[in-house]
Formats: structure tokens, sequence, C-alpha cells
């Protein structure tokens, strides 16, 4: 059951996905950004309540570092899934977890520990393999004249990462997800807000807007089977199957948008996809804990 909510919440952040692409042609990338933290915010406040838990949190600091790079990560993401095939967008920022393995070893290499370096040696290998894989992928993009929009992708993914490795911090200060959740939706509420002050908004026209508030919920659905998969499930299969996302995705962007990404593309995306389980379970045997994140 425990790999079935993961599966479940990669299906609603695919057809999350879609709505972004589908809403992208006439609201810009902020907008969609501050709309979706509206709808995150006002979902998770009300849980909170029903839980009897407090906004109140004792490391606002963190939070705030947190809703930097989460918010950053989901406009690049976004604006990806815009100009890219909805399965290349998926994947690059899916690469986040290849990137974590990446900042591991770098730190372990940074700490001077040649016995823990040596330790390192076979995911800094998984990374290899993972950036090989990015250049595949990335090569169509260049050929069609989509190189900002692959480069953006890539960035979501970095940036992804560094967003999973301050939700771990946050987990071990005691901050239940929840909590993490609303104050990154908060900060996508008013980044996205702040941002639309200069880049202006669009006029609501249906039925690209109606499409804002199923892009709000279904992140708050994937958000919660996610959690509810780590927290009940067996960490590794369950961090694994979130890479079913991409099949999902590959599948509504051949279906309809007539997403055609050539065969050097897919390899890219197989090559991603087993570099990053590969990352994942290495990581796991030296008992780095994976932490959930939000999209």
């Amino acid at each position: 059951m425990q790999a079935l909510w993961m599966v479940l919440a990669s299906l609603f952040f695919s057809t999350m996905s879609v709505c972004v692409k589908f809403a992208a042609t006439h609201f810009n990338t902020f907008e969609l950004v501050c709309y979706r933290g509206a709808i995150g915010t006002l979902i998770m406040a009300v849980i909170c309540k029903r839980k009897g838990m407090s906004l109140k949190t004792p490391v606002p600091k963190m939070h705030l570092w947190r809703s930097v790079v989460g918010v950053t990560s989901l406009a690049a993401w976004f604006y990806a899934i815009a100009y890219l095939p909805l399965a290349t967008a998926m994947t690059l920022n899916y690469m986040s977890g290849v990137w974590v393995a990446a900042f591991l070893v770098g730190s372990t290499i940074w700490a001077g520990s040649l016995q823990n370096a040596k330790q390192q040696i076979p995911v800094a290998l998984t990374v290899m393999v993972g950036f090989v894989g990015v250049v595949m992928i990335l090569r169509p993009t260049f050929e069609q004249n989509q190189w900002l929009a692959g480069l953006i992708g890539v960035s979501s993914g970095v940036i992804a990462a560094m967003a999973y490795l301050q939700v771990a911090a946050l987990g071990r200060e005691g901050e239940p997800v929840e909590r993490t959740v609303f104050y990154f939706s908060l900060g996508a509420t008013v980044s996205g807000a702040v941002c639309m002050l200069f880049t202006g908004t669009s006029e609501w026209v249906w039925p690209q807007a109606w499409l804002l508030l199923p892009m709000g919920i279904l992140a708050a659905l994937g958000q919660w089977c996610m959690t509810r998969a780590y927290n009940d499930g067996a960490t590794m299969v369950v961090a694994n199957l979130q890479y079913s996302g991409i099949v999902f995705s590959a599948l509504f962007g051949m279906f309809l948008f007539g997403d055609q990404i050539p065969l050097i593309g897919w390899a890219g995306i197989i090559v991603i996809v087993l570099s990053a389980i590969a990352a994942t379970a290495l990581r796991s045997r030296s008992a780095v804990a994976l932490p959930v994140e939000d999209h």
C-alpha cells in the first residue's frame, strides 16, 4: 500500500505539471508560483488548524532559507515545463537526487577525510553517469533552440537538491512536515506576488484561469500522498518509485501536447533515472536520510 501512495503522489505531481503547461500559455511563471503558493498556503493552514498545530516556529531563519531555495527551484521548474517537453522538464527536476549525492561527495572531500572520500567513490561514479545523462537530454534542446529552458531546467534540479537538504535539516530540528510545507507555500505566494509587481499580471481568461485551482490542489494531494509513503513505507522502494512520475509525464506529453523527444533524449532520461536510483541506494547504504520535498 505504501508503494501505491508514492505512485499516486507521482501521478498527482505529473497531472499538476499538465495544468502548469496549459496555464503557462496565458500566465507568466511568477503568477503560477504565486497562485500555486496561495492555494497551498490555505490548504496547509486548514490542515494545521485541524491537527491543533501551531504555525509559530522556533526556527524562522531556517524556514526563510528553505523558502528562498525552494521557491527559486519551483519557478525554474515551472519555466522549464512551459518551454520543454513535459518528460524532459520532469527528468531535469528529478535529477535532484543525483545533485544531493554530488553535494554529499563534495562535502566529504572538503572535510579532508581520505577514508570517507574513498567510500564515496561509487557515489561519485553515479554522479558522473548522471551528468552524462544531462548532456544527452540537453542535446536535443540545444538543437531546437531551447537551450535557455534546458539550462533553467537543470538549475531547477540543482536548487531542489539544496531544498532537500534544508528540509532534512528542518526535520532534524523537529519541525513537522505540515508547518514546513505551509511556510514554503507562504514563501511562494509572497515571492510570486512581489515579482508580479515588476512583471505585471495577466487578465483572467477562461479556461486557463480555472487550471490554477487544480494546480494547487493536485500539488497538495501529491505532497500528502508522498508524506504517507515516506512515513509508512520502505524508504528505498518509495524513493525510487517517485520516478514513475517521469513515465506519467512522458505519456501526458505525447498524448496531450504532441511532444517529440529524439532517441538520444529518451536515452538521457533513462541514464538519469538509473543513476538517480543508484545514488539513492548508495546514500541509503551510508545511512543518509532521504527528506520529503514539496513541488
